[in-house]
């Protein structure tokens, strides 16, 4: 288990939470939304996660199923975290937004389908 802290660029935000496989299962998505920000992130336990600065500061962002949802800093506009529709129990973290690694240090980054993601294809 591995606690993490984490902030937006200007300060306004900051996360705590926990990260059961640490770094280990930093990851991207290439759903429509996601490949856009090209973003990395690694999987918090939902419960365990709390902003801790700024709640009011948070914008949201949801699409499709509207099960996901993306946060950002309203003023800096950097992605901090989302609910991840695949695990409810889980929430990404912004990789870069992670104040004791640098993304980087976790390349190659590995990619997950969310294209195909099976909420997305009804019988």
């Amino acid at each position: 288990m591995t606690r993490i802290t984490a902030t937006c660029h200007c300060g306004a935000i900051e996360l705590t939470g926990d990260a059961p496989n640490g770094f280990a299962d930093a990851s991207r998505c290439n759903c429509s939304f996601c490949k856009r920000r090209q973003a990395g992130n690694i999987g918090v336990t939902s419960s365990t996660l709390k902003v801790t600065k700024g709640a009011d500061n948070l914008g949201l962002y949801s699409f499709g199923t509207n099960t996901a949802q993306h946060y950002f800093c309203k003023t800096c506009g950097i992605y901090t975290h989302h609910q991840m529709r695949s695990n409810p129990l889980m929430s990404g973290v912004n990789l870069g937004c992670i104040d004791a690694t640098h993304p980087m240090e976790h390349e190659p980054i590995p990619w997950r389908d969310g294209i195909n993601h099976p909420s997305d294809h009804k019988a």
